[in-house]
């Protein structure tokens, strides 16, 4: 069937360039070609092409700079770099300065119609963000995203930049920010959208266990592999793959993933066989990546690769205007999931919500507003709806030690000392649960398990 997509191919060598244009043309696409960046830059501007494939190095004007033009050019095309072995770096770059996606030389055919079938629905895509732009200055939201403040203005504006491509996008910020959200609504808004999202929080999952649990398995592989299983990689085909909590994989892993990442090729484990697997790339954590890098949690190589697009989402009380339409959008999904007609909240009670600095950030609001709502029934929630001792604040600091949350922290303590305090106070005051203790410290449960070892579990395992 033929395809009205216009394929620009631009390559300096004859023959490469000649088969590539006889391959895409048996697809159905409608192709042109030139020889070098000047030549292609010149029938982009008379053809007007929806997608442009370039080779990177080329004489008069390289792939880079040819990307540079087009993007400068309204309606712009989406660029597909062509690079050879050993050049990931320029890819990279590329994808950084706008490319839509990299294939590595020689050129897979499959992949290569693949990525073309991608990029040819980016442009109803973008249509779609035309008018999903002109309801966010409306309304203040993206997707399921609520905002009007000028941090999640520009948190908006940078997803449906990003949103439409093909980069690994790295999603940084603290616990409870919405970060799963924002790649949600990565997938939601990119030309994947129709295909599967699959999340795997790489803290919860046994160290034993978490490769087969990403790269799947064959039967027999290792004890207890009875059958064969999809791992998340193939589960997510042609979709999005959320990797959270990426600083807590552990460092073999890594190394896998960072060759499936730029092969393009996955192998289960106990399988001989490679498979071309086409799936973007999203990881989040909520440490400082660099650091994590520094401490030598992260590998640095799968970092960069990572890292191409970064979105940090801004704690809740850097952008507390947006709590009053936060709450409205909570309150009327929680009406429907618990059945309840609440109608808003109190003047005095808003007012207390807006003073908080909500360390658990929007996961901490959302617990307390849903708590409130079970409460409320019907009418307007009410101070009364709260958690006892809600709000309180912390001690100010006295001569000989600072009390904080109830931690007395005394001149001459260790900083060990004074973490473990801190973590146990906190387990207390959440009454051993320690899901929310880890919410509130800013920290992954993975490690907050592995802090109570070392303190030989003090807080006991009833809750967690």
């Amino acid at each position: 069937m033929a395809n009205s997509e216009k394929i620009l191919i631009v390559e300096d060598e004859l023959h490469a360039l000649a088969g590539l244009s006889e391959l895409v043309s048996g697809w159905g696409y409608r192709t042109e070609t030139a020889r070098d960046g000047v030549e292609g830059l010149e029938v982009a501007m008379e053809w007007s092409p929806g997608i442009v494939v370039t080779d990177l190095k080329m004489p008069r004007m390289d792939g880079l700079e040819l990307l540079t033009r087009l993007k400068e050019m309204p309606g712009s095309a989406a660029v597909i770099v062509l690079t050879a072995q050993g050049s990931i770096e320029r890819a990279v770059e590329a994808m950084k300065m706008g490319a839509y996606d990299f294939i590595q030389k020689p050129i897979d055919p499959t992949r290569l119609k693949t990525v073309l079938a991608n990029a040819s629905r980016q442009r109803d895509v973008e249509r779609e963000l035309e008018v999903t732009r002109r309801r966010l200055r409306d309304t203040g939201f993206l997707g399921s995203m609520v905002g009007g403040s000028k941090r999640m203005q520009e948190m908006f504006a940078m997803i449906e930049r990003v949103a439409p491509s093909n980069v690994s996008v790295l999603i940084t910020g603290e616990s409870g920010t919405g970060k799963e959200l924002v790649a949600r609504t990565l997938h939601a808004l990119s030309p994947r959208k129709s295909k599967a999202f699959v999340a795997v929080n790489c803290a919860a999952i046994p160290e034993t266990l978490i490769e087969s649990e990403i790269f799947g398995h064959e039967r027999g592989a290792f004890t207890g592999a009875t059958e064969r299983r999809a791992g998340c990689f193939e589960l997510a085909e042609e979709g999005t793959l959320l990797l959270d909590e990426i600083g807590e994989m552990p460092i073999g892993t890594q190394a896998k993933l960072l060759r499936v990442l730029e092969d393009r090729k996955l192998r289960r484990l106990g399988s001989k066989v490679e498979t071309p697997m086409d799936v973007r790339v999203l990881a989040a954590t909520n440490k400082n990546p660099e650091l994590a890098v520094a401490d030598g949690h992260l590998r640095g190589d799968l970092y960069y690769r990572l890292n191409v697009f970064n979105l940090h989402m801004p704690p809740l009380r850097d952008h507390k205007e947006d709590i009053p339409a936060i709450i409205e959008t909570m309150l009327t999904d929680m009406n429907a999931k618990h059945s309840r007609q609440v109608k808003g909240v109190d003047a005095g009670l808003l007012q207390r919500l807006m003073a908080y600095d909500w360390p658990g950030n929007v996961r901490e609001l959302r617990n307390t507003v849903e708590r409130a709502v079970i409460l409320c029934s019907n009418g307007s929630l009410e101070a009364s709806h709260l958690p006892p001792g809600f709000g309180t604040r912390p001690a100010r600091a006295t001569a000989n030690g600072a009390e904080t949350e109830g931690v007395h922290v005394k001149v001459g303590n260790t900083v060990d000392e004074a973490e473990q305090k801190l973590i146990l106070k906190t387990l207390e005051s959440t009454r051993n649960n320690k899901t929310r203790a880890a919410e509130i410290l800013g920290i992954s449960l993975k490690t907050l398990h592995n802090k109570l070892k070392e303190y030989g579990n003090p807080a006991g395992s009833e809750s967690s």
